[in-house]
């Protein structure tokens, strides 16, 4: 169910967000190379407010798509220099023969885990195309073995389907699509069942919750570490009530409640720019 959920969440603002930026583009490009693109759904839109009176609006509109792009690129940019400048960091802080063991242990030998010498307690998955799992010798001090098993096959299945790139193409889209607020409601509940998805993996990989969840509650009773300017997947940074509650009854279904009013206005947004493309085309 949880797994129907995330798909479900994923393609929809995908497929909303696409049909916008994918507008928004075209037109921008139309601008700088002067091009006629008269089935475009901004120019019909410019179009439509010169006869009903609104041409004002016509440059807020310009305004509007050059932000959101500006917007896009700069979150892109800044995303990849935060994460060049922490895989230097943990290049620094690497240990080379913890980080062979684990990979042997874990992977067979393949270069998946980085193990860094860091007192906090670490667990994260990042990387687009080929995502590492980070760990820290602050967590393998605090957890016992099954413990860190548990927590590395949450980490796995973070990594095994990419989460960090679906991750962040979630807050790209609701961050840049602020006039359709459920694209923010979908990223903040994606990332809670993707949580509960890792869970799940790992408490089926050992047929027990009880390393799973201890790993959890030791690791909120540390100092949590500062959260770090790019995306990536946490065993201890997200949806932890819900995590637990599910932990301690892995049978509860837990209810996702559209909120009714948000998808009326985003429904009705994206009807209408619909709309307006249909109109266009014909």
């Amino acid at each position: 169910m949880h797994k129907r959920h995330s798909s479900i969440m994923l393609i929809a603002s995908l497929v909303i967000s696409g049909t916008i930026f994918l507008q928004m583009g075209v037109y921008f490009i139309a601008k700088l190379a002067g091009w006629n693109v008269q089935y475009n759904l901004v120019v019909t839109c410019h179009s439509w407010m010169k006869i009903i009176g609104l041409s004002s609006l016509d440059y807020i509109l310009d305004v509007l798509v050059i932000y959101t792009l500006i917007l896009i690129l700069w979150k892109i940019g800044s995303q990849f220099y935060h994460a060049i400048r922490m895989k230097k960091r943990f290049k620094q802080y690497k240990e080379n023969m913890l980080t062979i063991d684990m990979n042997r242990t874990y992977c067979k030998g393949k270069d998946v885990f980085i193990v860094i010498s860091h007192p906090t307690p670490i667990a994260i998955t990042m990387g687009f195309i080929q995502p590492k799992i980070i760990l820290s010798t602050g967590l393998m001090k605090l957890l016992t073995e099954d413990e860190l098993t548990a927590v590395i096959s949450h980490e796995m299945y973070h990594k095994e389907h990419r989460d960090p790139l679906k991750i962040f193409l979630m807050a790209l889209c609701s961050s840049t699509m602020w006039y359709i607020p459920i694209l923010d409601w979908c990223n903040q509940n994606y990332k809670i069942v993707k949580e509960l998805l890792a869970d799940e993996y790992a408490i089926e990989k050992q047929q027990t919750s009880v390393n799973l969840g201890s790993a959890l509650l030791k690791m909120l009773k540390v100092s949590k570490p500062d959260k770090m300017p790019f995306t990536y997947a946490s065993f201890a940074d997200t949806s932890v009530n819900y995590r637990i509650g599910h932990i301690i009854d892995p049978l509860r279904e837990i209810h996702w409640n559209l909120p009714v009013k948000m998808l009326l206005i985003s429904l009705t947004i994206f009807s209408c720019i619909c709309a307006l493309f249909i109109y266009a085309l014909a």
